[in-house]
This record gives C-alpha cells, sequence and structure tokens, in this order.
C-alpha cells in the first residue's frame, strides 16, 4: 500500500519500521518539529523523523494541518491510507478523508476504556488487569471512531515505560496484520457508554499523597515511571520514585519506620526499590542509602 505515517515519540517507530519491511511504499512521514532539549536546549528531532531519515523517507513536520495549503499537500501525496501512532496534531477531516481508506489509528488502549492523551499511565495508576492495543478508523472525535483489532496484554506488575515498548511493538505487528488484509477486519462501532477518559498526567498528580493506601501509592509509582515521576520530599530536596513495592508496615502515613528506608502509607507501606534525587543517575535503595541516610522517624514530604 502507498501509506502516509504520522507519529511522534518512541513508541511510534516499531510501525513505521514494520510497514517499511513489511514492504508497502511510506511516501511521507508526519512528525512533530525538532524542539529543544537537553542541557543546551539544542533542537532535536523527534524519534520518527530520526527513524525516517535512516529509511530514506521524506519528512514533514507542518505545526498545524488545519490550512487549505497543508491540507492539499497532504491530499497530493495520493496515498491508501495514513497510519498515525501517537502524532500530537488534531487531524482536521479534510486529512481524515484524503487517503483512500482514511487514517488508522494504533491506539494504546483496548477502547473505548481510557481514550484520550494518556492512556497507558491511566490504566497503569487505576490498577487494570490488562491494556492492550486497539487499531482504528479515525473520525473527529477523540479516539471514537470504529475498531477493526484488538489486541490484550497483561498489566502485571509492569511499568509504563515497559507498557509503551511493549505496546510499541504489539501495535506495529497489529497495524501489518490488519493492512495485509483489510477486508477480514470489519469495523465495529465503540460502545460510548463504557468510554473511560485518560487526560494528560497533571503535573500536581505526581507528588505523592502518603494518606493513600500503599497498593494505590505503589501503582502511581509504576504509572508515572519514567516520566513524568512520582515524587516526594526529603527535606528540602525533591526525590523521583521509579519503582517501589508494598510491604508489612504501619504507622503515620510519610513516616520512615525503619532503616530500610520503609516508609507507612494511609494504608499498609511501601519500600523504595529506585530513586533518583535531582540532576542524578537512578539509584537502587541500597546505593541510594549510601549517599544519602534516611533515619527511622524522618517525615516525607
Amino acid at each position: 500500500m502507498r501509506i502516509i505515517f504520522m507519529g511522534t515519540p518512541e513508541f511510534a517507530v516499531p510501525a513505521l519500521r514494520a510497514l517499511h519491511e513489511a514492504g508497502h511504499e511510506v511516501v511521507c512521514a508526519y512528525t512533530q518539529p525538532p524542539r529543544p532539549a537537553g542541557r543546551g536546549k539544542k533542537l532535536m528531532p523527534s524519534p520518527v523523523q530520526v527513524e525516517a531519515e535512516r529509511l530514506g523517507v521524506p519528512v514533514r513536520s507542518p505545526v498545524s494541518l488545519r490550512g487549505a495549503e497543508a491540507q492539499a499537500e497532504f491530499a497530493a501525496l495520493g496515498a491508501d491510507v495514513a497510519v498515525v501512532a501517537a502524532y500530537g496534531l488534531i487531524l482536521p477531516q479534510p486529512v481524515l478523508d484524503a487517503p483512500k481508506h482514511g487514517c488508522l489509528n494504533i491506539h494504546a488502549s483496548l477502547l473505548p476504556r481510557w481514550r484520550g492523551a494518556a492512556p497507558i499511565h491511566r490504566a497503569v495508576m487505576a490498577g487494570d488487569a490488562e491494556t492492550g492495543v486497539t487499531i482504528m478508523q479515525m473520525e473527529a472525535g477523540l479516539d471514537t471512531g470504529p475498531m477493526l483489532h484488538k489486541i490484550a496484554v497483561p498489566v502485571e506488575r509492569k511499568t509504563t515505560g515497559e507498557l509503551f515498548v511493549e505496546l510499541g511493538a504489539v501495535g506495529a505487528a497489529a497495524m501489518v496484520e490488519v493492512l495485509a488484509d483489510l477486508a477480514a477486519f470489519p469495523p465495529e462501532p465503540q460502545d460510548d457508554a463504557a468510554a473511560i477518559y485518560a487526560p494528560k498526567i497533571d503535573k500536581a498528580e505526581a507528588k505523592i499523597d502518603w494518606s493513600q493506601d500503599a497498593e494505590a501509592i505503589e501503582r502511581l509509582v509504576r504509572g508515572l515511571a519514567p516520566f513524568p515521576g512520582a515524587w516526594f520530599e526529603l527535606g528540602e530536596e525533591r526525590v523521583k520514585l521509579l519503582l517501589a513495592e508494598v510491604v508489612e508496615g504501619a504507622g503515620n502515613p510519610g513516616t520512615v519506620l525503619d532503616d530500610d528506608f520503609t516508609i507507612a502509607c494511609g494504608s499498609g507501606a511501601i519500600r523504595p526499590l529506585k530513586l533518583q534525587r535531582a540532576g542524578k543517575p537512578v539509584l537502587e535503595r541500597a546505593e541510594f542509602l549510601r549517599g544519602r541516610a534516611v533515619a527511622a522517624g524522618t517525615v516525607l514530604g
């Protein structure tokens, strides 16, 4: 097929690569413009741009697709289908209608659960037993289009970062499977009554509330790892908690119960496994404590 690919983060890269390897003609990759990153704030191309250039696929990075000129350029590519994976721009109706078979999206949830910007984070934080990937036909609504294919993946004790990698690969394989025989995947309408939305993670959500029960805090930690990272205050220092385990223990919420850094929660306790001080590398608990002892009785913010 003649394909326009639209995506930006690392999550989308496996799909671009898989479509190319499957023999499809990827005529153009649309991605977000380079953004400043790192200490020098140097402009960095998106992961999709880097991969597209490696594959020899032309790249476009419009700041919007609402203008008539941008829409005409898109339509002029004469695509059979557009494949979209975490692109980051709203697609207006003329863009949705331009390819012969429309625009197909790789969405990282089992729709209609977790429509929206942060489906993987929300599934982990909510304690869902499984998440997955849905291949859907895009329409004007936010992740409301009919579904062509769904693949479930167990959440277990995985972090959001681990699921991003796993679901990126699953989504890539699922899209290749669908495009190999579109007629074998008739569209199925979503049940709007069962829809749950996954809003973007707010910065305020990342601060750990020690009055919550230990299981909820452990899910928050996994759900926000590695980005943006759940955090707490140790004295005047902000520390990210990137992995933790639920353990036995009781005390005033936020109080360190022993020299092994067991922390009392509203119900139960957790013990950090991986932590990160500002501007420092991620450390295992034992390494962290060697550099920054935390005495029993310390109260965390």
